[in-house]
């Protein structure tokens, strides 16, 4: 961690993660429409605007959940945020992680970079679980950057969508927050869905 809040410097690969700014959007909604249009990772299928985009950004802010990117050489080259898994309250202790990295950098230490720092905001709050919802069985760079922070394998949901002519799994893997299910929560967390 660099001595500045909100600014990770990974070591020897030049990737910068720090909190989102207005600024960076135009280039989280190029990365997100990538996605979109060419891949499996998001069940999206039309890519939304950058006006939707910055919509959806606010959300988490204001919900007081972390937003980041990711930098590279002085460009936007990721961005990775935590939601709520489920807006009804009995989930409010139970995240969900999305990591986007532009195409053009992977294999670059950016989504490393990026969920990292997540899970150290997030254990910082009342959280308990974390969720990974991965697109695609056979996103195996996906599946294989949760497993190495301590993301399990917990199920398949097998041809639960239909993208690019063909049948889609979502792969669900589990990360326990601070110390997960072995207390209980302080009641009333700052922060609930919804």
């Amino acid at each position: 961690m660099s001595d500045r809040p909100g600014k990770l410097d990974v070591t020897g690969r030049g990737v910068t993660v720090r909190d989102v700014m207005d600024q960076d959007l135009a280039a989280i909604h190029a990365i997100y429409d990538h996605h979109v249009r060419h891949g499996l990772g998001s069940f999206e299928e039309v890519p939304p605007t950058l006006e939707e985009m910055t919509r959806r950004c606010a959300a988490i802010r204001e919900g007081g959940l972390p937003y980041f990117v990711a930098t590279l050489d002085g460009r936007v080259v990721g961005y990775a945020y935590a939601g709520f898994f489920h807006p009804r309250s009995a989930y409010r202790f139970c995240l969900e992680d999305s990591v986007y990295v532009s195409h053009a950098a992977h294999g670059r230490g950016v989504g490393s970079a990026l969920l990292s720092e997540l899970l150290t905001r997030c254990e910082a709050g009342p959280w308990r679980q974390m969720i990974a919802l991965v697109g695609d069985s056979d996103n195996q760079g996906s599946i294989a950057l949760h497993r190495r922070f301590g993301f399990t394998h917990q199920g398949v949901i097998e041809a639960c969508g239909f993208k690019f002519g063909r049948w889609v799994d979502a792969v669900i893997m589990q990360r326990p927050l601070n110390e997960g299910d072995t207390t209980l929560p302080e009641t009333g967390p700052p922060q609930t869905p919804g």
